[in-house]
């Protein structure tokens, strides 16, 4: 079965996969961030494609319907949440781990008006996909590695993403998490 993203199409802005159009390379060649954010800078543009060959992840551009802009992108990629259950035992929970996920500052930027644009990307194409996805294989939550920026974090919150208890954060930390990842932190929300 193909899912077909224009589906998730809103009126305004479209999403697509990162293979989709010719003109996407171009595109990306074009993304930039903030100076604190630059390794989800780099990823797109070093790294995505090799993810995607080698099956790792989907990477999604979102695109302005009117003026062909990217106006940011997002990476999902299987994943596992392991929570320690007692002294020497764990528990595995099925989950989609948000890779990547960034706006596009030179969409920001050409478009001042248009308020809290992340959080448009992750109600209208993020969490509907990872529904979606759920629908076929068993998942019980999204999650991510937040920069530890307070801003972001307190952002990611109004996403409705939680942070575990200190203990808890501590053994995913230590157990699961990607060297790319290291000084983030580990977010979740139920789906």
């Amino acid at each position: 079965m193909i899912v077909e993203f224009s589906v998730y199409d809103t009126p305004a802005f479209s999403v697509e996969h990162l293979f989709d159009s010719p003109e996407n390379q171009t595109l990306v060649e074009n993304f930039n961030v903030s100076n604190e954010a630059l390794g989800l800078e780099l990823y797109l543009k070093e790294q995505s494609i090799t993810d995607e060959t080698n099956k790792m992840s989907r990477t999604y551009l979102v695109k302005d319907k009117v003026t062909g802009e990217l106006v940011g992108y997002f990476s999902l990629k299987t994943g596992l949440i392991t929570l320690q259950v007692f002294k020497d035992a764990f528990e595995s929970i099925p989950a989609i781990e948000l890779a990547n996920f960034a706006v596009n500052n030179a969409y920001r930027k050409n478009h001042p008006g248009i308020k809290r644009i992340g959080y448009f990307i992750f109600l209208s194409f993020i969490r509907p996909l990872a529904e979606s996805i759920g629908k076929f294989i068993g998942v019980n939550a999204l999650y991510i590695y937040a920069l530890p920026q307070e801003k972001l974090i307190e952002h990611y919150k109004t996403m409705g993403f939680s942070r575990l208890p200190i203990e808890q954060e501590k053994f995913v930390q230590s157990h699961v998490k990607p060297k790319y990842d290291e000084g983030c932190i580990f977010m979740y929300q139920t789906l």
